[in-house]
């Protein structure tokens, strides 16, 4: 699938093409429209992919492409419920290795997911407003889902 942008600089995903007007799909909605052929042109910097995938927040994007175990995810869910806790509690309390631990601290800082900050005279972490946006997005949708199969599922869970 490629990418077209038109004449206002508005990009779309392009789904067929004929002699006069093309057919694209506008990628934040989802609406299809067609669009006349001398009003479009081909975008080469960006796959239709990654565009796609630009209908998802900043924040959640971010957590998704940094975040790679539920181990991590729980680390960030941790520090949410938590606050900001200090390197001492994080490796006295959780199943890190101190290597494993810094590391996971490093991308996740350099993501913008977590911050360094003192905590009763240490050094300690505590999630950034793009963190909490992001989980809390997450959590919405799962509460969501949830609501609309929970009953059911937990029937099937249960063999009843």
């Amino acid at each position: 699938m490629k990418t077209v942008h038109d004449d206002t600089g508005k990009r779309y995903l392009l789904l067929k093409r004929s002699e006069h007007a093309s057919l694209v799909r506008n990628p934040q909605n989802g609406n299809e429209c067609y669009i006349q052929n001398d009003r479009l042109e081909d975008d080469t910097d960006e796959s239709a992919l990654e565009i796609a995938a630009r209908t998802i927040s900043d924040p959640v994007r971010t957590l998704l492409t940094n975040v790679h175990d539920e181990a991590t995810l729980g680390l960030l869910v941790e520090l949410e419920n938590r606050g900001p806790l200090g390197i001492r509690t994080l490796l006295g309390e959780y199943d890190f290795c101190e290597r494993d631990l810094h590391g996971r601290l490093t991308v996740l800082s350099a993501a913008d997911l977590l911050e360094e900050v003192e905590v009763a005279g240490e050094r300690g972490y505590r999630l950034t407003e793009s963190g909490a946006i992001a989980l809390e997005q997450l959590s919405t949708d799962a509460e969501q889902v949830h609501a609309a199969t929970g009953p059911a599922d937990e029937a099937a869970d249960t063999g009843s």
